[in-house]
């Protein structure tokens, strides 16, 4: 299935995986094509003359974002799972992707509802205003872009996924409910899709979190460079409970287990 991080064994305490160097080494020339995270360019790197290796390897995944392990095939006389998975938990993945940050993923509407829009906060929204035109709303391209030139699309898929589904799951549905019950039934067609849009886009900026990238590497989708991750202002409204919402004219914050409306200005006046 090719998703990060995918690995084989045989069954006999012996894991099969691409590790941090090899994985640098195949950016830089992979005259065969490989991906570090599919099952038959593993068994094809480590068992160039055996093909037959194919059906004889158990074959596994493990997202370390989410933790969840994957079965994906027992190929083995041996089903060594149970091993596998404490193999793979207890594993440094430092030694794998160390551009990857493995951290929980912050839920903002399962922390405590922010009651008081600090000055603090109206600086980092601003600051998001300034970063969400410049991309053009290309969020998930520019964090894509940046992360590219230095992981494999495979580790950014993981992380890229991992978030959606939170979004997915709940942070979009009741953002959106929240602002539809604040501008009506009259003006809902013509701000649902600005709406959905601006709250994907700060979960892809919250995403970029997951990065540890150098100075430069972060660009927008157009190519041009920044000097450091340029979301760090939508990471922390989101890392402290609040997203952000924007209906073409004007910028909500969004808080508590019912994503209330606990902030709202209308963009001209924000970046007065």
């Amino acid at each position: 299935m090719c998703k990060f991080f995918s690995f084989e064994s045989n069954g006999k305490g012996k894991y099969y995986y691409f590790d941090k160097k090899m994985r640098k080494a195949l950016l830089k020339s992979n005259p065969k094509n490989y991906n570090p995270d599919s099952h038959s360019s593993i068994t094809d790197f480590y068992f160039p003359s055996n093909p037959r290796m194919e059906d004889r390897l158990n074959k596994y995944e493990f997202n370390p974002i989410t933790k969840v392990f994957t079965v994906d095939q027992i190929n083995a006389k041996t089903d060594d799972k149970a091993e596998a998975e404490a193999f793979v938990k207890a594993l440094d993945f430092k030694t794998i992707e160390p551009r990857l940050i493995i951290k929980p993923l912050v839920n903002p509407f399962e922390l405590p509802k922010v009651t008081e829009i600090t000055p603090k906060h109206l600086k980092l929204l601003k600051k998001w205003d300034s970063v969400w035109a410049s991309v053009g709303g290309s969020v998930w391209d520019s964090v894509r872009d940046s992360v590219r030139d230095s992981v494999r699309d495979s580790v950014g898929d993981i992380v890229g996924d991992s978030v959606r589904d939170i979004v997915w799951g709940s942070v979009g549905a009741i953002v959106t409910s929240s602002v539809w019950y604040s501008v009506g039934d009259s003006v809902w067609d013509s701000v649902r899709v600005s709406v959905w849009d601006s709250v994907w886009d700060s979960a892809y900026a919250y995403s970029s979190s997951f990065f540890k990238l150098n100075k430069k590497d972060w660009k927008n989708a157009e190519g041009i460079e920044f000097e450091s991750n340029p979301f760090e202002s939508a990471i922390e409204l989101w890392e402290s409970g609040l997203v952000s919402s924007f209906e073409g004219e004007t910028w909500r914050l969004h808080s508590g287990p019912k994503a209330e409306i606990v902030f709202e200005i209308r963009q001209e006046e924000l970046r007065k």
